[in-house]
């Protein structure tokens, strides 16, 4: 009964799915694209994989999981280069964030909507495999599919928030049946483990995160390098991965409070809002220029908009502190990790639920503060950037937390080729 009153409410949106990819691409025209594999159809890809040849799926549905599969997709092309490697998303984002990082190596598309007919076109056409959802993405008809056509599902890097618990508790028979058919559930920590078998989950492995594998790319740090002599001599604080409320925050906080010759650094999470950010600055006197122009920073300049794609190690690369946006609100915070590895001090606010664990043993290790309002991260941002030998220790410790940490993602390849072995036995 559950299942039939979950596919008759996604039968009474279907007239609205339409309607929903247009108001998304007023922001961003890119959700008009590709609209019929979001329905399990792909007429411009490639004949469908011979017997021989397997894929293996990865689902990522947006940019932070798509960047945390990134070191399992290179594992996995090493190890089975005889595979096609598969990887879906649900936005337009995290599919320019495959074709950054990864280039012409994958092949991807849309997940379909969990619409049976859809799922079913979807398996029918790529036949993986095997399947690895990254995080926690939960679709029952998905799940269910997959069981039926013979295809395992494995839930890879496991997060599962309170927050996030208690929205799932609200269908419980429907949360439990699919963590049941899962092959298997790899969760980051032991938290995440203990909420996933409070909601049914049978059998979960704690594995640790796969954002710790994500090593910085020399030519990313070269690159920031060439993009700090653009900037010149000055202090830079950068606000990484920001998301919508956090900049005007930011911004009010320094038009009354000045960084001194300081320069602020903001990279948008979303390129959507760049154009946003930029107005936002403006409207409270700040003089600001955009990385995009390519050009010598000018001494008069206050805020540099990071409005570039694929850059962000380069922008931590380049920098003296980094703050990491979705932490000044209750969004959960970004990913502090990769700041840590290029071995930057990291500041944060007070919303982390996103990445708990890692900022409670980044903040026990001194590889990060914690702030509580923007007035305080200019302050303590202030502070650091006058005081290098604090800078350099936070920045030590940081690495030092982030190589211990490493390792997950051989976990998971371990598991991944367990299963495959075992498909490969039932042939």
């Amino acid at each position: 009964m559950t299942r039939l009153l979950y596919n008759l409410a996604l039968l009474l949106l279907l007239p609205y799915v339409g309607l929903h990819l247009l108001l998304r691409s007023r922001k961003q025209p890119e959700y008009l694209q590709h609209v019929a594999e979001r329905f399990g159809v792909y007429p411009s890809l490639q004949p469908p994989p011979s017997r021989g040849e397997g894929v293996i799926w990865l689902h990522a549905v947006s940019v932070g999981e798509t960047r945390a599969a990134a070191p399992l997709v290179a594992a996995l092309k090493e190890r089975y280069p005889q595979h096609r490697i598969l990887l879906t998303h649900m936005t337009p984002t995290g599919r320019q964030a495959s074709a950054d990082l990864l280039g012409d190596g994958v092949q991807r598309v849309y997940l379909p909507y969990d619409y049976p007919f859809a799922v079913q076109r979807f398996l029918q056409h790529f036949r993986p495999v095997v399947g690895i959802i990254m995080e926690t993405e939960l679709w029952p008809n998905l799940v269910t599919a997959c069981k039926r056509a013979g295809v395992p599902l494995l839930l890879a890097n496991a997060r599962l928030s309170e927050k996030s618990a208690r929205r799932y508790a609200r269908f419980p028979r429907l949360t439990r049946s699919a963590l049941q058919g899962l092959a298997a559930i790899a969760a980051q920590t032991e938290q995440d483990a203990a909420r996933l078998r409070t909601l049914g989950a049978p059998q979960v492995e704690v594995l640790g995160n796969v954002k710790f594998d994500i090593l910085p790319p020399p030519e990313q740090i070269a690159h920031g390098e060439t993009l700090r002599r653009m900037i010149g001599p000055r202090p830079v604080l950068l606000a990484a991965s920001t998301r919508e409320g956090e900049e005007a925050l930011l911004f009010a906080a320094l038009a009354k409070h000045p960084l001194g010759d300081a320069l602020l650094l903001v990279v948008p999470r979303h390129p959507q809002r760049f154009d946003e950010v930029a107005a936002l600055a403006g409207k409270v006197g700040l003089m600001l220029q955009r990385r995009s122009e390519n050009a010598p920073v000018a001494a008069q300049t206050q805020v540099l908009l990071g409005d570039s794609m694929g850059e962000l190690f380069a922008y931590y690369a380049a920098c003296d502190v980094a703050f990491i946006g979705g932490s000044l609100l209750d969004y959960g915070c970004q990913n502090l990790i990769e700041a840590c590895a290029v071995g930057k001090p990291v500041l944060i606010g007070r919303s982390t639920y996103n990445f708990t664990h890692a900022a409670e043993q980044a903040l026990a290790c001194n590889a990060a503060r914690q702030i509580g309002s923007a007035e305080e991260l200019l302050e303590t941002a202030n502070a650091l950037l006058r005081d290098p030998e604090a800078c350099r220790h936070m920045g030590e410790a940081g690495q030092e937390f982030a190589a211990r940490h490493r390792g997950a993602t051989a976990r998971m390849m371990a598991i991944i080729g367990r299963w495959l072995l075992e498909g490969q036995d039932r042939e």
